[in-house]
């Protein structure tokens, strides 16, 4: 599964580069978007809520993870208007980081509006990962294929662009198994992510980056 997706060719994308890129792709008559997350360290500067997150105010992080909930319910409308599926599997590490504690209360909003959200526990496709996780991808039908670059401070800085269709159907292959896999968004959150206590200051031996 993925096998080809390491030695596939890419065009590599600054990210104001990238979000033009991915705009004209999504409205020329794709029928579907994948997102496979992967990572477990991310920084969303500008977030209001991640913004107080990052500085040890869960109460408020909390109170504003809904704060782009009208961007989500217009991205979602337009979605269906062009007659696009929304897919995303989240992978998630554990013991879970203090970032994707953070984001699935965000994430919570995106499903509570009709994005189509699953889980997958890392651990169960451990026999797939020995050499190299599984890609970090936005598919957009079988017209582009978009690995989100991140710098070493774990923002993003653009994405590797493939157009090669039989590595986008191939990648799509692997997505779709992995997708059956997964769990219920709202039964995980319930199970593994409400639960939690509030995460420790980042800088803490959390896991978090500094």
């Amino acid at each position: 599964m993925f096998d080809s997706f390491p030695s596939g060719v890419s065009e590599r994308m600054d990210r104001p580069t990238y979000h033009a890129d991915f705009g004209r792709v999504y409205n020329s008559g794709i029928g579907f978007l994948n997102k496979l997350e992967r990572g477990q360290h991310f920084k969303e500067r500008g977030f209001a809520s991640w913004e107080a997150f990052a500085a040890g105010d869960w109460t408020r992080a909390l109170s504003l993870a809904d704060e782009r909930h009208d961007d989500y319910a217009r991205e979602l409308q337009k979605a269906a208007q062009l007659g696009i599926r929304h897919r995303r599997l989240r992978v998630v590490e554990f013991p879970i980081t203090p970032y994707v504690q953070w984001e699935f209360f965000v994430l919570r909003v995106r499903v509570e509006l009709g994005d189509d959200i699953t889980v997958l526990d890392a651990r169960e496709i451990s026999d797939i990962e020995k050499e190299r996780p599984v890609p970090e991808v936005v598919i957009l039908g079988d017209a582009a294929m978009y690995e989100v670059v991140y710098d070493d401070d774990g923002n993003a800085a653009g994405a590797n662009c493939f157009t090669e269709r039989s590595l986008i159907r191939e990648t799509s292959l692997g997505f779709d198994t992995l997708y059956e896999l997964g769990e219920g968004f709202h039964a995980f959150f319930d199970r593994e992510i409400a639960p939690l206590a509030p995460p420790q200051r980042p800088g803490a031996q959390t896991g978090f980056p500094g």
